[in-house]
């Protein structure tokens, strides 16, 4: 066999390895798991969310990308595109679909699958919602956190009122289209208002025009305060609140640090990092083959408390001492 042939066949050779091996690595990808992972938010930001998720996987065994693949679907507030989106995760048959921080999207993959396991991460009480029979022994496809948004309402609207002990009115912003937190927090606040002797006026809010609007009927019906309601959508807003909220000289208490750390003045509520990666446990745990039916909803027991002095200087604010020592951090 002259030099050339045996050239002309190794080449051969090589080329339909390196031509399997793509092949190869798409046989493999087509046979991992796929989690499909659902979000309120806005994609820009939130790298610092999936690494969360993914920790959880890790700490499962399980590797994005290696034996399992995640397909992140961030809504920007759209929560009209849910029923397509479920319906499309649904017909694929993914092995898992995980909606850690969003109700309106637990909701609504329920309402398209009664087998695909569903993690949930959600504020209000599962079972009142109809997720899951009860905390101990979910019964059904779907098992989550529960990291009472409704509950902390009460207390960050204490908050609030503590920093401003004058004031006779608080506005509160809720998000129409995101109907499950909005219903809650408009059915709990007013008892919380009353308890405090404090006044409500409800504004609504589901585009970033109509937050500008908000605030403009601020300016012309002015309120001491304002209480902005948990919402993924919001939340990718946080910086057009932080601007307002100083052009209309008006402190606002929020759910999430994010809002803090954007500038905005004071937030109250659970540590969503360590929620998306208890979310990405679970999600690892029913890869492995355990039942949502199984897994015990998990209730949060890490709450943060941020305040912003940033934020209180530019609104003319002093923040007391004794608010102060309460936070579990404060932003010079």
């Amino acid at each position: 066999m002259s030099a050339n042939v045996r050239r002309r066949e190794l080449i051969t050779l090589l080329g339909g390895a390196a031509a399997a091996w793509p092949l190869a690595a798409r046989a493999q990808q087509a046979t991992m798991p796929v989690v499909g992972f659902v979000n309120a938010r806005a994609a820009e930001g939130y790298a610092h969310f999936g690494t969360a998720f993914r920790k959880g996987l890790e700490e499962a065994g399980y590797v994005e990308g290696q034996n399992v693949m995640v397909e992140y679907h961030w809504l920007d507030g759209r929560y009209d595109r849910l029923p397509s989106l479920m319906a499309d995760l649904v017909r694929r048959r993914v092995a898992v679909i995980a909606t850690p921080g969003t109700t309106v999207a637990a909701l609504a993959a329920k309402a398209v699958t009664s087998t695909i396991p569903i993690v949930f991460g959600v504020g209000e009480d599962p079972v009142k919602l109809g997720l899951v029979t009860s905390m101990a022994r979910p019964g059904g496809n779907a098992t989550g956190i529960n990291f009472f948004s409704v509950e902390t309402t009460t207390k960050r609207l204490g908050l609030l009122h503590d920093l401003m002990p004058k004031a006779a009115r608080i506005a509160v912003l809720v998000n129409p289209a995101n109907a499950p937190i909005a219903d809650a927090t408009l059915r709990d606040i007013p008892e919380a208002a009353r308890a405090i002797g404090v006044q409500i006026q409800v504004l609504k809010a589901s585009t970033s025009r109509e937050i500008e609007a908000a605030f403009a009927t601020l300016g012309r019906e002015p309120a001491d305060a304002l209480f902005v309601a948990a919402d993924g959508f919001f939340v990718s807003r946080r910086v057009q609140f932080a601007l307002l909220a100083v052009r209309y000289a008006i402190p606002v208490i929020y759910n999430s640090r994010e809002y803090a750390e954007a500038g905005g003045l004071m937030s109250y509520g659970t540590d969503i990092a360590d929620r998306l990666r208890q979310a990405g446990v679970m999600s690892g745990q029913i890869l492995k083959g355990a039942k949502p039916a199984d897994l015990p909803v998990i209730q949060s027991t890490k709450f943060e408390f941020v305040i912003n002095l940033q934020a209180a200087r530019a609104l003319g604010l002093e923040v007391p001492n004794s608010i102060q020592l309460l936070a579990d951090e404060v932003i010079e």
